[in-house]
């Protein structure tokens, strides 16, 4: 059996008054997700359990079939695993975004979507500028905006920390790590404030239009996790990942699968859709199961940007459903899944809570109540499931669905 899955990040949204009423899914054409719906199956799955707070960590991790009272420990050792950054027992890993705020207000959680040279260079900087005062902490840069900060000492950490794509245009001050050890955390933030506010990065982002990265946020903390690999849960050899996000590549380490890079893919609308959909199609020859993540709708939800949210939603239905689904179909056996990780809303420019929708096809999988690949559509089926970990073994094994 060949399995494609395939996540377009935060496409899940509610109807937006610009769009007529519709969601963006129902205003994008998506012939191939629609064809999906109409011979297999919709519904929804749930896959933000209760008292976590949204976010590809938590979602994605629930969708591949490990539940997340289990096995989450937070967001930034599973990029720590991106980068086989070694971590002793003891260590705590916080994820470091550049973001801008203004006048106290937080602006945008990725700096203008800097690129990783800035980045690289202002995280450097930094690195050098707090060593004397934050022995113990090192600092590992990551693609644009995202960066690691990995501490090794003795500081017992006790902390609550916000995502900064959770608090847009709200005042940043009220958001910052408070707790034990949250001193160490908060003088680091006011350092990177200092020494960004008149570099030669900033202001030429500021000349040229572009968010300036004016400090560094710390969220996300935790130790590292302990996860059976998927071969050893499910008993599927072959895996892959193609995804331009640390946090997913983190995890397929963690699971055992092989990561596999495309050239010009990004996290963003400018990413490669016709390279990615042609090495998911490409990459089922050696794969047993190939994972194709693209984050462009889940950053234009952050931008409340709905136009770029149709678009990649379009470009992700042609460019890469299309060939994968044309791919599977040479094989005697199959199944795909298309599935948002969780919603973002366009209006809020936050991660949704509400359960998100799927859709498969394939092998032993019957259609029912053929329609469109709609959050409408799956609302009306009888296929919801509450425990999103379970969605997995479902895809997986389930027969005659």
């Amino acid at each position: 059996m060949k399995y494609a899955i395939i996540i377009p990040d935060g496409a899940a949204d509610d109807p937006l008054a610009e769009l007529g009423g519709k969601t963006p899914l129902e205003a994008a054409e998506t012939a191939n997700m629609d064809r999906i719906a109409t011979e297999g199956r919709v519904g929804l799955v749930r896959t933000i359990p209760e008292g976590f707070e949204s976010g590809s960590d938590v979602a994605t991790m629930c969708l591949l079939g490990y539940d997340p009272a289990v096995y989450h420990t937070g967001r930034a050792p599973l990029e720590a695993a991106a980068q086989n950054i070694p971590l002793a027992p003891s260590d705590w890993v916080f994820r470091c975004n550049l973001v801008t705020v203004s006048d106290g207000i937080m602006k945008d959680h990725s700096a203008g979507g800097i690129s990783d040279a800035e980045a690289q260079t202002l995280i450097r900087e930094l690195a050098r500028s707090v060593a004397p005062i934050a022995p113990g902490f090192e600092f590992y840069t990551g693609v644009s905006y995202r960066n690691l900060l990995v501490y090794r000492g003795h500081e017992q950490f006790d902390v609550t920390t916000k995502p900064p794509h959770e608090i847009p245009e709200g005042e940043a001050a009220k958001y910052l790590p408070r707790g034990k050890g949250s001193e160490i955390l908060r003088a680091i933030i006011d350092r990177s404030r200092e020494l960004f506010a008149n570099h030669e990065i900033n202001n030429v982002r500021r000349q040229t239009g572009h968010n300036p990265a004016s400090q560094v946020w710390l969220w996300g903390q935790g130790h590292a996790p302990a996860m059976p690999t998927f071969e050893q849960r499910f008993g599927v050899k072959r895996g892959c990942m193609i995804t331009g996000v640390d946090l997913l590549r983190g995890l397929a380490n963690l699971l055992g699968w092989e990561n596999m890079t495309v050239e010009g893919m990004t996290s963003f609308h400018d990413t490669n859709y016709v390279g990615q959909g042609v090495a998911t199609a490409a990459a089922l020859d050696k794969y047993d199961v190939v994972f194709s993540h693209i984050e462009a709708p889940d950053e234009a939800s952050h931008q409340a940007d709905w136009k770029t949210k149709v678009e990649a939603i379009e470009h992700i239905d042609r460019y890469i459903v299309g060939p994968v689904l044309e791919k599977l179909r040479t094989y005697p056996e199959w199944r795909i899944l298309v599935m948002p990780d969780h919603p973002t809303n366009v209006a809020t420019r936050k991660h949704g809570y509400a359960p998100t929708l799927f859709g498969m096809a394939g092998t032993r999988v019957k259609y029912h109540r053929p329609g469109p690949y709609t959050e409408k559509h799956a609302a009306a089926s009888d296929l919801k499931i509450e425990r999103g970990h379970e969605l997995m073994e479902f895809f997986l094994r389930g027969g005659n669905m």
